[in-house]
Order: C-alpha cells, then structure tokens, then sequence
C-alpha cells in the first residue's frame, strides 16, 4: 500500500526573502499550488478559521501541515500555536516551527504546546532544499494524515 499523496502546505513567514526561498525549495518535490503562504500569525488563524479574505477552498486548501515562524508581526508563533492547538477543529494540523532559533526554551515551549517537530532554518539554499524534501518525503509518503 503506497502512503504517497500530494501534501498541503500552509506557510506562515513574515520575512518576504525568507517565503520566496521556502517556495523555490518546495517547488523541487511539490507542485506550487500545494503550498500556500501568509504573511503572520493572525493571517494563519484567519486562513485557519476561513475568515475573509480566505473563504475560497480552491485558493486556500486545508493544510495538511503547517510550517510556524516564531517571530512574526502581530501575532507570533507561540500565541498562533496556542490557539491552534486549543481549537478543536484545528488541533490535529502537525505544526511545524520553522525558524531561525535554535534557542531550548523555544525548543522545550513549543513542544510543550504541541508542535510536531522544531526544525532551524538551514543558512544555504542547499540545506534549505535538503530540509523541504525531507519535509515532504516524510509527511507525504511515511505518515498518515487524518482526512
């Protein structure tokens, strides 16, 4: 039985470099439509929760994963995965904290809160590459994902 099946991914990055080279990365394994950015925290649980601009389920598919910065505007990465995974309808979304920390105390909270993993932002473009495939190979066609 193959697990294989194009994932979702919803990005949340604030940094506009940062989202251009995630995208670019993704793009070696998925088909662009299959990852989609917001620029913050309050943007994801707008996105999340289906509040305007994000009502069109073409144009913004559920996720099947998601990819956290901590530090973001507005709302930052804790206070958006707290109120994911204290959302009933949300909180079986793997989160992923994908940031330039690598600090424990951010390491240790996020678990704690319910993170599924805790990845640094590699500094290359080539570590970057390496991580989004890993990323993809392994919620694509290792685990299942609830429907």
């Amino acid at each position: 039985m193959s697990l294989e099946k194009p994932i979702q991914i919803l990005v949340a990055e604030d940094d506009e470099d940062d989202k251009l080279l995630i995208l670019k990365a993704f793009e070696r394994t998925l088909p662009k439509e299959n990852v989609t950015c917001v620029e913050d925290g309050e943007a994801l649980i707008k996105y999340l929760k289906r509040e305007s601009p994000y009502h069109d389920l073409v144009k913004y598919p559920n996720p099947d994963i998601i990819l956290l910065d901590l530090n973001m505007p507005k709302k930052d990465g804790r206070e958006a995965l707290s109120e994911i995974k204290s959302n009933e309808d949300l909180k079986m979304i793997p989160v992923i904290i994908f940031t330039t920390s690598n600090n424990n105390d951010d390491i240790r909270v996020t678990y704690k809160m319910g993170s599924s993993s805790f990845i640094t932002k590699p500094s290359s473009f080539e570590g970057l590459v390496q991580v989004t495939e890993q990323i993809e190979n392994y919620w694509s066609k290792t685990v299942l994902l609830p429907a």
